[in-house]
């Protein structure tokens, strides 16, 4: 299948490519966004490369995908978002996604999310209609769940130390949407 190009009124959402290597380097870079990531801040051109081809081979193996996230304006690259695993036979998926601090709070990832979770629920991803997204946020991120809970997601609860990172374990908080539930298809 063709990877999915997806717009909102202000982004677009399409396909990671090598020419993005040094805004996604600048975004994973900042110790603000990789606060709650399972990663280090990047210190190496490569390990950008080296993400996007990760996040590329996840679609090609039909294992999830991510998305650039690009002001439709510019074509700038500002964040990533997607599905970090999907389930064609379980009908679920877990979401990920991230934005470069200087556009924090304008409202662009709740836009981006639920333009991809209204295309999840609608059937039109290689995965197939999903029934179920969840998101899992490090306690303490309440940007995170904010925009969880603004998309229609549901916080369920703690799954103890279930995460381990950084050199020590974190308890994720569990936020589940269900397609019945979700009001924007």
């Amino acid at each position: 299948m063709k990877f999915p190009v997806l717009e909102t009124n202000r982004l677009r959402l399409d396909k990671l490519s090598k020419a993005d290597s040094n805004r996604v380097f600048e975004l994973f870079s900042d110790n603000s966004v990789v606060e709650y990531y399972d990663l280090e801040a990047f210190t190496e051109l490569s390990q950008a490369s080296n993400l996007i081809e990760f996040f590329n081979s996840r679609f090609t193996e039909n294992a999830g995908i991510r998305w650039a996230i690009r002001l439709k304006e510019t074509n700038q690259l500002i964040g990533t978002c997607g599905f970090n695993t999907w389930s064609p036979k379980m009908k679920n998926a877990t979401l990920g996604y991230d934005l470069m601090p200087k556009y924090w709070g304008m409202g662009f990832t709740t836009e981006a999310v639920h333009r991809i979770v209204k295309v999840a629920f609608s059937g039109d991803l290689p995965c197939g209609k999903l029934n179920r997204i969840q998101g899992d946020t490090v306690q303490g991120n309440s940007a995170s769940e904010s925009l969880l809970l603004k998309v229609g997601f549901k916080e369920e609860g703690i799954r103890r130390q279930s995460g381990y990172w950084k050199s020590q374990f974190h308890d994720l908080k569990c936020f589940g949407l269900i397609q019945s539930e979700y009001g924007e298809i």
